[in-house]
């Protein structure tokens, strides 16, 4: 049992013998959960992470180049930081889908952008509102199809106050008219529009949504409540209000090292012919620190409503963003900026300040870690495994895999209606290597440690051959487990049986 239970336990004994009227006997208390969610959002961006780096690592784009993120990097040393947090898939859509459902993406409908969410699919807010809690989401969903920007959707799969939650875009701009709330910019045909247009510190969409968020706080702290908030930026267009829009203008931006050419590659890792533009960095940057800004409101909010000792706070992202890394912007391929995520938990009484998990897990192994460390009994099914003995110091199970599986892509409808594998792929992520295989390339194995910038492949290399059919060998289980979609594709096929065979050398 937590330290948190084993107080909750405690409390409920003395209240109830010293007075038959105490509350805490009746209704054990349980943790509110907050979960904050960027997106397209760099790890480097954060203090929390850059203090884990090198300075190779952690100054990407020159030395000293930086954003300072103290209200984030709080949360971090008053909490965890998961240091191998990676996107199931690192695309909008099915990252979010493996996160609410536990399940992966091609197991929820939504294998890919804007395709809606099966409507059987039991979310993480659906079990918490089933065991009583009061949830809400505000800012982007992304799991509901093409609508754009679809205000509240109608199938809220757990989240019951949904009023301030929109399917699709990446607004700036927000308010809210009599009939609810309205994308605040418009185009010259009267349609919603990505633009600024004076969006100031209550409209600009991080300071709105914050706004919800801390309303919606003030409202339930009296009883316990689950919040999901999810804050657009800092995904493009990278725009952002003032100040902010001219605090990195300043600085001497320069290319990341991984995106000189010359490397012998698969495409999806090899630099692109890439246009060097600092002042989206410069606008990058200023997002990250609005976005900072307004969680240490959020952080005293909750101070003021007395609820921040028992509120787990998460932060996160759907997936990355490359800024420059390989000669490309983004996401969506499995190099380290674009699928590695910021995972930050502050849970006071559950976890031991100032934690690291070094463990590489995935989304879809989101739901399924929460729930236990919140201690709530969750019945529906999950793919994702149960991670929170490694943010408790728990006892981990002797047969533990320490490995994710990452994967991007899936089947495509052809004309004929038929189904065939596209140019995707899947790999076995760990600590240190992790390896590749895709539809329309050779396969990849990169060592994280001597080669951070992911620059040399190591898939022939004798002295890591038996990483390879080790990493296959998971790899192929977990496929084979998961109805993974890119077994049928006849490349993939043959990178497993070379994998696993005797042979040494790649010829496929």
């Amino acid at each position: 049992m937590s330290p948190l239970n084993l107080a909750r336990v405690f409390l409920a004994a003395i209240c109830s013998i010293a007075t038959t009227g105490c509350s805490v006997a009746e209704k054990p208390i349980r943790p509110n959960l907050l979960v904050i969610q960027t997106d397209e959002h760099n790890f480097r961006t954060l203090g929390a992470y850059r203090d884990l780096l090198s300075d190779d690592q952690s100054f990407m784009w020159g030395e000293g180049i930086k954003v300072e993120t103290p209200n984030i990097d709080w949360l971090a040393q008053n909490g965890v930081i998961a240091d191998r947090a990676y996107a199931t898939t690192p695309v909008c859509t099915p990252s979010r889908a493996a996160m609410m459902t536990g399940h992966y993406p091609q197991n929820t409908g939504s294998i890919k952008n804007d395709r809606p969410m099966w409507d059987h699919m039991v979310t993480y807010g659906e079990v918490l509102r089933r065991q009583g809690y009061a949830t809400g989401y505000a800012g982007k969903w992304h799991l509901d199809g093409p609508g754009k920007p679809q205000w509240e959707p109608k199938r809220r799969f757990g989240w019951e106050d949904n009023r301030y939650m929109f399917n699709r875009g990446h607004w700036k701009n927000l308010t809210i008219e009599k009939d609810g709330p309205r994308v605040g910019a418009m185009n010259k045909n009267g349609g919603p529009d990505y633009a600024l247009a004076g969006a100031d510190e209550e409209s600009f969409t991080t300071d709105f949504l914050t706004n919800r968020t801390i309303e919606f706080i003030r409202e339930h702290s009296h009883e316990e409540f689950a919040y999901h908030v999810c804050i657009p930026d800092p995904h493009g267009p990278n725009t952002v209000r003032a100040p902010y829009d001219t605090m990195y203008t300043d600085l001497e931006f320069e290319l990341p090292k991984s995106a000189s050419a010359g490397h012998d590659l698969p495409e999806y890792a090899a630099t692109k012919p890439y246009k060097f533009n600092p002042k989206i960095l410069s606008q990058y940057f200023g997002m990250v620190k609005c976005i900072d800004d307004n969680i240490g409101r959020i952080i005293e909010t909750l101070r003021e409503e007395g609820v921040l000792e028992n509120t787990i706070i998460v932060f996160t992202s759907d997936h990355g963003d490359l800024l420059g890394e390989h000669g490309r912007d983004n996401k969506g391929v499995p190099m380290e900026g674009s699928a590695r995520i910021p995972f930050i938990m502050h849970a006071p009484g559950i976890v031991t300040p100032g934690t690291i998990v070094h463990e590489p897990f995935g989304t879809v192994d989101f739901k399924p870690t929460l729930l236990a460390l919140m201690g709530v009994e969750d019945l529906s099914a999950n793919e994702g495994r149960d991670y929170s003995a490694f943010f408790t110091a728990g006892e981990i199970p002797t047969d533990w895999e320490h490995l994710t599986f990452i994967r991007n892509g899936g089947h495509t409808l052809t004309a004929a209606g038929e189904y065939t594998p596209d140019n995707g792929w899947i790999g076995a992520f760990g600590s240190r290597y992790k390896l590749v295989f895709a539809s329309n390339a050779a396969p990849v194995l990169f060592d994280l440690y001597e080669d951070p910038h992911e620059l040399t492949n190591l898939i022939d290399s004798p002295a890591h051959r038996h990483i390879v059919r080790e990493f296959a060998q998971s790899l192929k289980n977990y496929a084979e487990s998961n109805q993974e979609p890119h077994l049928d594709s006849l490349q993939v096929q043959a990178d497993f049986a070379w994998a696993l065979s005797d042979q040494v050398a790649y010829s496929n």
